[in-house]
């Protein structure tokens, strides 16, 4: 299907629930100029769904008369799935800054057998989470989303006007090779012909996104997410950080997070290299790995490691139910 699938489907839904649209309007409504809307319009003939165009002043595209989709046909557990796919994408920020979530699932619950509908209601009314949401003011325009998407699955350059984490604008040209969800936020990262190499980009900071005719080739093997993870591992802290891991990368990932630093698997072990902000919490960091590692740099990390060796040691040998000692520094 040629045609962006959500576009079409919007369409659709805006000719359900009104009698008659202009082509105007109907663009308006998408963000979409007119002969798009005839090409949706087209797509949705092809499929099978009875949209007819009025010619005149007065016309404009509607379904005929009496034409009704038919229900929506889940099984249990196809509907157990997209209503904690949902409420997930939720409580993780997967979003835009629409609030759709409320009203797929609204429409969803309207379409479905009473006793499926309620049983579903009660997980979704009872459903805890341990994660902390997401803050909404973090989620871009589904415009922004959407653009970008398509411009990366056909390999068109974009212009966008950008804003730092400083509030500073800039106008940039960007080839986008990719979009990665991370920690609760959305990026792009792609060529910037700005800075004249590869950048990571905010969506929410996006404003204003037009994508043109010019074309570029993604680089061979570029991996997206591992850049964004890289790049992010590798913001501006105070200390850079060089370890030697005794173990393989596999167990070596479970423990350290992309985002603090990034693994290199090599002949001797795994190499861990990032920047922290705290020496205690990068010691803390590689005590909770559980296995033997060589601190390469800085040395002070080495120190870091010693104390809290120290502090864990005399823990230890506290007597059970005996006066503890007086308080030294706290491990947090």
């Amino acid at each position: 299907m040629s045609h962006p699938a959500g576009r079409v489907l919007a369409l659709l839904e805006l000719l359900q629930t009104r009698h008659r649209s202009t082509a105007a309007e109907l663009a308006g409504r998408l963000g979409v100029d007119e002969r798009t809307v005839r090409r949706y319009a087209a797509t949705l003939v092809e499929l099978g769904i009875p949209v007819t165009a009025d010619r005149g002043r007065h016309g404009g595209y509607r379904l005929r008369p009496g034409f009704k989709l038919p229900p929506l046909m889940l099984t249990d557990d196809e509907a157990v799935a997209v209503l904690l796919g949902l409420v997930v994408a939720e409580r993780l920020g997967l979003g835009t800054e629409q609030p759709a979530t409320a009203t797929a699932l609204a429409k969803i619950h309207r379409v479905l057998p009473a006793a499926l509908a309620d049983r579903l209601a009660a997980v979704q009314e009872h459903l805890g989470f341990t994660l902390r949401r997401a803050e909404p003011e973090q989620r871009p325009a589904s415009g922004t989303l959407l653009t970008l998407a398509a411009a990366a699955r056909h390999r068109r350059r974009v212009t966008l006007d950008y804003r730092s984490w400083r509030g500073e604008p800039s106008h940039r040209d960007l080839d986008p090779y990719g979009l990665v969800f991370h920690a609760g936020r959305w990026y792009v990262t792609g060529h910037d012909h700005r800075r004249a190499e590869v950048r990571t980009f905010r969506l929410d900071r996006i404003g204003a996104v037009t994508t043109g005719a010019a074309t570029f080739t993604v680089p061979a093997d570029f991996d997206p997410v591992a850049w964004v993870t890289r790049s992010l591992a590798g913001v501006p802290y105070t200390h850079e950080i060089e370890v030697l891991l005794e173990t393989d990368l596999a167990t070596a990932r479970r423990g350290v997070p992309p985002s603090v630093a990034e693994l290199t698997d090599t002949a001797d072990g795994v190499l861990l290299r990032g920047r922290a902000e705290s020496l205690a919490g990068a010691a803390r960091l590689l005590a909770g790995l559980g296995c033997p590692f060589t601190v390469r740099r800085p040395e002070a990390l080495c120190a870091e490691v010693a104390a809290l060796a120290g502090r864990l040691a005399g823990w230890a040998a506290r007597p059970a139910g005996g006066q503890p000692p007086s308080p030294r520094r706290p491990l947090d």
